[in-house]
């Protein structure tokens, strides 16, 4: 065993007498040594209740024949940070959080990691990390929030707080009505309702083979969630002793599993971030062009918010994860899982409880997957869109372009009822350099649609979106425009088209117009000039790319 290295052997005295202090028994040190990644915070609802789990955990590892240690991963919430200077450290902190995992695992020499984890880049961090590492891994998210409660009406975080932002500036509701709905929206411990990023990251863990089934739409409130936080603790000790590791689970084909499953579901655009970034570690690679071909020949058999009716609550009732690959049966790859059984062994066993919650395939509610992947003079590289969020009548638009140079000053210019019916906003200098950190944009979106402007104005820009997006919003446009792509030469009143079924989205300016504004450009100084990320946009790769590090 790894551990082996710190507990055998004359010259590890020192470091034998380290682990006695800890309250360890010379009985201990032959067993299976298992960290537990814990991403536990008073800072966010997703995590506040993971002492629970993570005695859980401990619980397990023990009756396995291991022994467990603790230590802490941090985390940002995305809702929290979103909309001011936090937003720039939440992409940043999926590198840190990996390096974390990491640096722990190796200096201590530990056999295998449980990951307890739940939002939105601690998830793929922590996937990352393991990756790296290449040691047997299990990945705990700690669960969904339930539903809100006003009188008889469900409520969920983005809906009912960041959309009805918009729809109190539109004066739809007052002050009250806000107010009871910020007081109610969240009633507790868990990850936001809906099929945002931290239960696409969810979803796409079990899909992927390396969180046990059930474990990504369990509730974080149930018993089920300790159940399972406790079978993976004993399990992960049974992969240490067969030398399952991380890689063994994480293959090309499993990871082409888990994005079916995450466009059978419509879920967040930044899992084209986060995947090929976990794929990368595990020494696979994972190009953007392959979400856009799975996508195409997969079904979107839920209808889960933002874009539809659902929640994650309502999945899990239905029968979670197991039951959507049990949807998916005859297309998904049969692929080790870290449970034991292969991909097709667990879709064979499970069982749909509601077919209006999971569609057949032939009765889905779209032909095609929840994201789809857009090229053009004005995305060379790339750019992305949650087609499944996106009415009818705004797969394909024409407008003409309203220009910002940052978040801030867009969101200004939507609350301030600039914006008129026609209009692409183009927002950039928002990318993984630009940014830096490529923030996401939930509150100017949000404000779109609650202003009822989603069907008559879209939004383009080289950040990315909350997984709480709708309407129609393309992200990650490639290369950014700190890069000196073509999002940077686009000016106020240019004509842009967005063309989805074919996947297009095109300038219609002329190139010698285009050449004579690059010759022109300059680059805009770093927004940010110190610290972490000063690092991070020195070393970030582009978004096409995964916003992945290289080195300096």
């Amino acid at each position: 065993m790894r551990s082996d290295t710190i507990t055998k052997g004359l010259e590890r005295v020192p470091a034998r007498a380290l682990l006695y202090a800890t309250g360890l028994g010379k009985e201990d040190l032959g067993k299976p040594f298992i960290g537990i990644a814990s991403s536990f915070t008073d800072l966010i609802p997703g995590h506040i209740h993971m002492r629970a789990l993570e005695r859980a955990i401990e619980k397990g590892i023990h009756a396995g024949g291991g022994i467990s240690f603790v230590f802490g991963v941090p985390g940002v919430c995305d809702g929290i940070a979103m909309g001011h200077k936090g937003m720039h450290y939440s992409l940043a902190s999926r590198d840190l959080i990996a390096d974390i995992v990491e640096c722990v695992a190796s200096a201590h020499c530990l056999d295998g990691l449980i990951l307890l984890t739940n939002c939105d880049k601690i998830t793929p961090g922590m996937l990352m990390g393991v990756a790296r590492l290449d040691i047997p891994g299990i990945v705990v998210t700690a669960g969904p929030m339930v539903s809100g409660r006003h009188g008889k009406q469900r409520l969920s975080l983005v809906k009912d707080t960041f959309e009805a932002v918009g729809r109190r500036r539109k004066g739809e509701i007052n002050d009250e009505q806000l107010s009871c709905l910020e007081m109610d929206a969240c009633p507790g411990p868990g990850s936001c309702q809906g099929l945002y990023t931290a239960n696409t990251m969810a979803c796409v863990s079990e899909a992927l083979g390396i969180s046990l089934p059930r474990c990504a739409a369990s509730l974080a409130i149930s018993s089920e969630k300790e159940r399972i936080a406790y079978k993976s603790g004993k399990q992960i000790v049974e992969l240490v002793k067969k030398g399952i590791t991380a890689r063994k689970i994480m293959t090309q084909k499993a990871f082409e599993n888990a994005i079916m499953v995450d466009m059978a579901l419509g879920g967040s655009t930044n899992t084209c971030l986060h995947i090929p970034a976990i794929a990368k570690e595990a020494g696979v690679e994972i190009d953007l062009k392959l979400f856009d071909t799975i996508s195409a020949r997969t079904p979107h058999i839920t209808s889960l918010q933002p874009g539809g009716e659902y929640l994650l609550e309502d999945l899990y009732y239905a029968g979670g994860i197991p039951a959507v690959m049990n949807r998916l049966h005859d297309n998904l790859h049969d692929c080790l899982t870290v449970c034991g059984l292969t991909t097709k062994e667990i879709a064979e066993t499970a069982e749909v409880y509601d077919e209006e919650i999971i569609h057949s395939k032939e009765n889905a509610y779209h032909k095609e997957g929840g994201i789809a992947v857009l090229y053009g003079n004005l995305s060379p590289d790339g750019s992305v869109v949650k087609q499944s969020a996106i009415s009818e009548k705004m797969m394909n638009f024409t407008g003409l372009a309203k220009v910002f140079d940052s978040e801030e000053a867009a969101m200004k210019a939507i609350m301030g009822s600039q914006i008129g019916k026609g209009t692409v906003i183009v927002i950039r200098y928002e990318g993984p350099r630009g940014g830096p950190g490529m923030r996401e944009m939930l509150a100017p979106t949000a404000a779109i649609v609650g202003m009822g402007l989603d069907e008559s104005v879209a939004l383009i820009t080289d950040g990315r979106f909350s997984g709480g997006t709708q309407g129609p919003c393309i992200g990650h446009v490639s290369p950014e425009a700190m890069a000196g792509g073509p999002i940077a030469f686009v000016e106020d009143g240019d004509e842009i088209t967005i063309d989805i079924p074919h996947r297009r989205i095109d300038l219609h300016v002329a190139e010698e117009v285009l050449m004579k504004r690059r010759a022109e450009w300059k680059p805009p100084g770093p927004k940010i000039t110190h610290g972490l990320l000063a690092r991070y946009a020195r070393c970030v790769t582009s978004a096409d790319k995964g916003a992945v590090l290289i080195a300096e």
